[in-house]
């Protein structure tokens, strides 16, 4: 089943009196339970392409279709619906609340979303024991490793049960062990059925996924599996 499906998808910025196309036309289909890496310089549209179909941005033009609805032209209290229901994001600086626990970080979107305490609880602590940090809720980051931290940022992203995980960067601040860490979760997350695309300039961890895809200059250059 197509999860993500994008048409033409074009995206362009003012810079002063210039107008610079970041995507040039994207054609791409995600299919549920896919792990795809996208990889690509600074400046490739790689970190375009992941907001606009994370539902961060839209486009200027071309069609962006989310588990079948068709969200390019959703205004932004919609978008922020979907990406609360359908969306997880794990990125390399963790944004994680400094003075709450990891417990708190993890229950954040399921506040958001209306969620009754207890059962926020509830599920923030599987979630938690998803990552293998069950001994380590109460923590707050400062009292975290940056592996640790990152794992709750990964608890975060899937306590709503997302039907799409993105990781930007997502080793980008851990040192070779910890990153190797991350990774396999990663890997088992996929292997329990998630979805997980993560934007990545750094190949050692793309083909760590099934899928890479190369963004060049605003365009799909490659599409390959691993």
């Amino acid at each position: 089943m197509s999860i993500i499906k994008t048409i033409e998808l074009k995206r362009s910025f003012e810079m002063g009196s210039q107008s610079v196309e970041a995507l040039k036309g994207i054609d791409l289909e995600v299919q549920a339970g896919e792990f795809i890496a996208i990889m690509g310089p600074s400046g490739s549209g790689k970190t375009t392409l992941m907001n606009i179909i994370g539902c961060l941005d839209t486009p200027t033009s071309g069609k962006y279709l989310l588990n079948n609805q068709e969200v390019s032209t959703l205004l932004d209290d919609d978008l922020a619906r979907i990406r609360n229901k359908e969306i997880g994001f794990v990125f390399q600086s963790f944004h994680l609340l400094a003075r709450s626990s990891a417990l708190d970080n993890v229950m954040l979107p399921l506040k958001y979303a209306g969620e009754k305490k207890n059962r926020a609880i509830e599920r923030a602590t599987q979630a938690l024991k998803d990552v293998g940090l069950e001994d380590r809720m109460d923590h707050s980051p400062s009292e975290l490793s940056g592996g640790q931290q990152q794992r709750v940022a990964i608890a975060r992203a899937l306590v709503n049960s997302p039907s799409i995980l993105f990781a930007d960067e997502p080793t980008g601040n851990l040192d070779s062990q910890t990153g190797k860490d991350v990774m396999n979760l990663f890997k088992k997350l996929h292997q329990d059925g998630q979805t997980i695309i993560i934007i990545t300039h750094e190949e050692h961890v793309a083909i760590q996924a099934e899928r890479v895809i190369t963004i060049k200059d605003g365009l799909i250059e490659t599409d390959k599996l691993v």
